[in-house]
């Protein structure tokens, strides 16, 4: 199953504002005449109920949105840039790669989140005249749209996930109470992703049943499946622990302790979830003896009896696990109104725009991806667009935090890959 991917996106790049002027009848004086350059477009993620992996995903590298169009005379506007759309599986996570922020958690059918913003179109010269230069011939750049590295993980939906070593019957136990069909067979690892099923009990209620990969000893820290399995697992809210009781392969005390260590070792929130003890293969004649051993062992356990292979015992078990999520439900929605009724609204000032770095020796770096990208955009052979981003950084405060931070005539200062001298 193709559940984790690494991917690059990069939004469109805004068009360039138009230096252009007017040729018109009756308009003598004629004056600056262009355009604004397109936005970018955006890249979104979108939920897909069609698709069930990100397999479709696995050989694409990278996505790009479209760059939008440079403006035109007589003020017309470029076209913007086509967004992406990244059509993903309902329970998606995004998360950006160099810091692991989470951008987006999909978990709603139809849900779309915006993960990169395009840059935005800049904007004519018409905007740039004034009483001192009616004639300017300059026109803004576009700026660049973001650039990402993702990490897409998928983690399955479901309200309950069975659990169990290879071969102890859980797949079985899924074709048995859903529609699902899963391959079934007497060799271990049959299972090698998840299956999902959706189990109706007669009282019209109902829940989506996962069954996952067998877990092996040493899981939680990779080892099989591992953690391509247990990262399923997070989102449901009860787990069915299925065990073989005939003994046949495993001792099932032994077997329980090592998935529910597994679990923990994992994530400590995996052992906190309710768990549904089903003891399978209760057709086996040794089978008695082992529950005797296990409930001996745990005497506190309520141990569902069941023979999946004869369809004995099943209702008892959807019945428990329909309750326990019901449980689950009511606990998740009893925890966000508290959090709602609990909102404390604070003041954040607004984070810098740049960083002023004082390497020594009079030298300095603004450290800043507002202008760098700014200075990416700029045309440094032209006058009038190097006064234009001269005066942005000091619109910004660039210059009085140079001041601050002890600059003087003649310093050195790095912006993007130029070295320019400081002068008030």
């Amino acid at each position: 199953m193709i559940d984790y991917i690494k991917l690059h996106v990069k939004a469109g790049d805004g068009g360039r504002g138009c230096v252009g002027w007017r040729h018109e009848k009756f308009y003598p004086n004629g004056g600056p005449f262009g355009g604004d350059g397109g936005d970018g477009g955006d890249v979104w993620f979108q939920v897909d109920t069609n698709e069930t992996t990100l397999t479709k995903l696995r050989f694409t590298k990278s996505v790009r949105a479209g760059d939008g169009q440079a403006g035109m005379t007589k003020k017309m506007h470029g076209k913007s840039g086509e967004d992406a759309v990244v059509q993903v599986p309902l329970g998606t996570m995004v998360r950006n790669a160099a810091n692991h922020d989470l951008l987006a958690d999909l978990t709603v059918p139809g849900q779309k989140v915006l993960v990169a913003h395009g840059g935005r179109g800049g904007l004519g010269n018409y905007h740039f005249a004034t009483s001192r230069n009616d004639t300017p011939e300059y026109a803004q750049p576009g700026e660049p749209g973001e650039s990402l590295d993702l990490i897409v993980e998928l983690r399955l939906l479901a309200d309950a996930g069975i659990i169990g070593f290879p071969s102890v019957g859980k797949s079985t136990f899924l074709s048995i109470v859903t529609a699902a069909r899963p391959e079934i067979a007497a060799y271990p690892f049959t299972t090698i992703e998840p299956n999902i099923g959706v189990v109706s009990l007669p009282d019209e209620r109902g829940f989506v049943l996962a069954d996952m990969p067998g877990l092996i000893e040493g899981a939680g820290e990779g080892k099989g499946l591992g953690h391509e399995f247990l990262r399923h697992i997070k989102r449901c809210r009860v787990l069915i622990h299925v065990i073989d009781m005939s003994g046949e392969e495993r001792n099932p005390v032994e077997d329980y302790e090592i998935i529910n260590k597994e679990l923990a070792a994992y994530d400590m929130e995996l052992e906190k979830k309710p768990q549904i003890v089903v003891a399978n293969k209760m057709d086996d004649e040794y089978a008695p003896e082992y529950l005797a051993e296990f409930k001996a062992k745990y005497p506190e356990l309520k141990v569902f009896e069941i023979s999946a292979l004869r369809h004995q015992g099943l209702d008892a078990v959807l019945y428990a696990t329909m309750e326990a999520i019901e449980n689950a439900r009511k606990t998740e929605n009893e925890n966000l109104e508290s959090v709602e009724a609990t909102v404390v609204y604070r003041y954040e000032p607004k984070r810098p725009d740049f960083k002023i770095v004082n390497y020594g020796a009079h030298r300095f770096k603004v450290e800043s991806e507002k202008i760098d990208r700014l200075f990416d955009s700029t045309n440094f052979d032209n006058e009038e667009e190097v006064y234009q981003f001269g005066a942005t950084l000091s619109k910004m405060g660039v210059d009085k935090a140079l001041r601050e931070a002890g600059a003087v005539d003649g310093d050195q200062v790095i912006v993007g890959s130029f070295l320019m001298d400081f002068k008030e």
